[in-house]
C-alpha cells in the first residue's frame, strides 16, 4: 500500500526562494502541515523542487497544493538512481486554484532522486507558491 515516502531523512532542494527569504518562504514549508505556511519561488521560468530519498522508493502518486495564481502550469517529474542522471517520468497539467491536486504515476521506475520541475506559471513573473508536496509511493527493496 503506497505511503508518503518523505521523512526526517529526506532531503530537498529548491530552484530558489522569494528575496532569499528562507525563514518566511523556505522549502521546509511545503513539509510542515501547516496550512498557513509555504514555499515562494523567487520569479524566472523552470522553477524546481528536489528530493533526494535515504533509500531507493518507487513512485506511484505526487500531491500539491498551489495558491491559486501561482500554480505550476507545465509541469514535469524526473527521476534518477542514486549515482545517475535524470530521465522524464510523466508530464503533468495542474489547475490554477488553491486546491489539493494529485498526480498518480501510471509506471514509475525505481529511483533515489526525484525531481519536480514548473516550467512555467500561472504567474506573469514566474513565481511558484506551494503549500504543500508529499510523494506516495512504496520503499524499494
Amino acid at each position: 500500500m503506497a505511503s508518503s515516502l518523505i521523512c526526517g531523512e529526506t532531503q530537498s532542494r529548491v530552484s530558489s526562494v522569494l528575496n532569499r527569504d528562507v525563514k518566511q518562504f523556505g522549502k521546509k514549508y511545503m513539509f510542515d502541515n501547516n496550512e498557513e505556511t509555504c514555499w515562494h519561488s523567487d520569479q524566472g521560468d523552470t522553477q524546481w523542487v528536489a528530493l533526494e530519498f535515504p533509500q531507493p522508493v518507487q513512485v506511484s502518486e505526487l500531491r500539491l497544493q498551489f495558491q491559486g495564481g501561482f500554480s505550476g502550469k507545465t509541469c514535469r517529474m524526473e527521476g534518477s538512481p542514486k549515482d545517475g542522471s535524470f530521465s522524464k517520468i510523466c508530464d503533468f497539467y495542474p489547475e490554477d486554484d488553491n486546491s489539493a491536486q494529485s498526480f498518480p504515476i501510471r509506471e514509475a521506475s525505481v529511483v533515489h532522486n526525484l525531481k519536480i520541475v514548473f516550467e512555467n506559471s500561472a504567474d506573469f513573473f514566474g513565481r511558484i507558491i506551494v503549500y504543500s508536496l508529499d510523494v506516495l509511493g512504496e520503499k524499494a527493496l
